[in-house]
């Protein structure tokens, strides 16, 4: 089907907080730098649900939404010269030009052209749509829209891995897994025997304390407001828990008080201004490192005292876990091909892909980490 239409099935969000629909679609070849991928699996991200429901943002519908998935490539377009038909790959919702000052640095994966832009709705070359429905279109999103049986892709958004990696495991390692492992191994960097702090235990969270437990750390405190985690986290190397809840003054209080002073290391995975401030004041003085993931609403402001930085904590940010995508997720991939990281017990539901709107309802309930989905019956 290289340079013509494809019709195919998508799930197609027309309205916020509704039912998606499966419906037919035409998805456009690829122009230039873009690639036409097959989507094998595909997975839920709370990210897919934050705009599904259209809150703190402008919506944009009728959409595809979908950016965590595994495929293999089925055209390319004009320029695109390192992914070729039948290539397995992972779509990534931001991307590696390798030409612009942060792709060139070995200090940033943040690129000029191609990081995450959550309102653009149209490819980047012509401002355009590739999806499309009775000549209207559908918009794309985060540069990726994988709840669709096509679609189509910017090439320095996709990752291109082992062929002999399982897709129905490794699609979760385009967003959440990698994002959360990423901030623990990349950037707090703990050292063996140390402690680390980890606010909020879904699915990113737990990727933290996965990062920690590879690391070596000898404590990994867990903290959420939802008791029935703990179990479930002990499976990724938690071995204390904290409910805020059950305690009467600053949870980063209670953890210098559990840990002579402070941790050495925490990550904050919830969003919430005030665990960010919390985890980085829980730090322990002189050499405490305090990375945030979470991302909060845009009019929050974080507010510490300046002597908490004087003396001598840290505090980082980080995108997707600082990893570059066509750079560093391939040998991610491999990490797990060779048993060194596991993805499995991140899985917890598979649905058919027309029964996605399941996934949706396991995401609203809280119930289970990741959904596959199953783009064939």
């Amino acid at each position: 089907m290289s340079g013509k239409v494809i019709r195919c099935k998508a799930a197609v969000a027309r309205e916020a907080g509704k039912p998606l629909v499966i419906e037919e679609v035409e998805v456009a070849p690829p122009q230039k730098m873009e690639v036409r991928l097959k989507i094998l699996f595909t997975s839920l991200c709370h990210t897919d649900v934050y705009f599904w429901e259209a809150k703190g943002q402008n919506p944009l519908f009728p959409r595809i939404l979908g950016h965590e998935a595994g495929g293999i490539v089925e055209s390319v377009g004009e320029g695109v010269t390192n992914l070729k038909p039948g290539d397995k790959v992972l779509p990534i919702f931001t991307g590696e030009c390798g030409e612009c000052r942060h792709c060139k640095s070995e200090e940033s994966n943040m690129c000029d052209l191609l990081r995450i832009n959550t309102d653009r709705g149209v490819m980047i070359n012509d401002g355009k749509t590739r999806f499309s429905k009775d000549g209207q279109p559908i918009y794309h999103f985060l540069g990726t829209s994988t709840f669709s049986e096509y679609t189509v892709v910017h090439s320095g958004c996709v990752a291109k891995i082992n062929p002999d990696a399982p897709l129905d495991k490794v699609c979760v390692l385009s967003c959440g897994i990698s994002t959360g492992m990423g901030a623990t191994l990349n950037v707090a960097k703990p050292k063996k025997g140390m402690s680390v702090a980890v606010f909020g235990l879904g699915a990113v969270g737990l990727a933290a304390a996965e990062g920690a437990r590879i690391a070596g750390a000898s404590r990994i405190i867990g903290i959420d407001l939802n008791p029935s985690r703990f179990n479930e986290a002990k499976k990724f190397g938690v071995t204390e828990f904290v409910n805020p809840k059950d305690h009467d003054k600053p949870i980063q209080e209670v953890i210098a008080a559990m840990t002579d002073g402070g941790v050495d290391r925490s990550v904050e995975c919830t969003g919430n201004v005030r665990a960010m401030i919390s985890a980085f004041e829980c730090v322990h003085d002189g050499w405490g490192v305090a990375v945030l993931v979470g991302v909060p609403n845009k009019d929050d402001e974080f507010k510490t005292l300046p002597v908490n930085l004087l003396n001598e904590r840290t505090l980082k940010g980080t995108f997707f876990g600082n990893y570059k995508p066509r750079s560093d997720i391939p040998g991610v991939v491999e990490k797990y091909m060779k048993k060194e990281i596991e993805v499995e017990k991140f899985i917890t539901h598979q649905v058919g892909f027309t029964d996605i709107n399941k996934a949706f309802d396991y995401m609203l309930k809280g119930e289970g980490l990741r959904c596959i989905i199953r783009m064939e019956a």
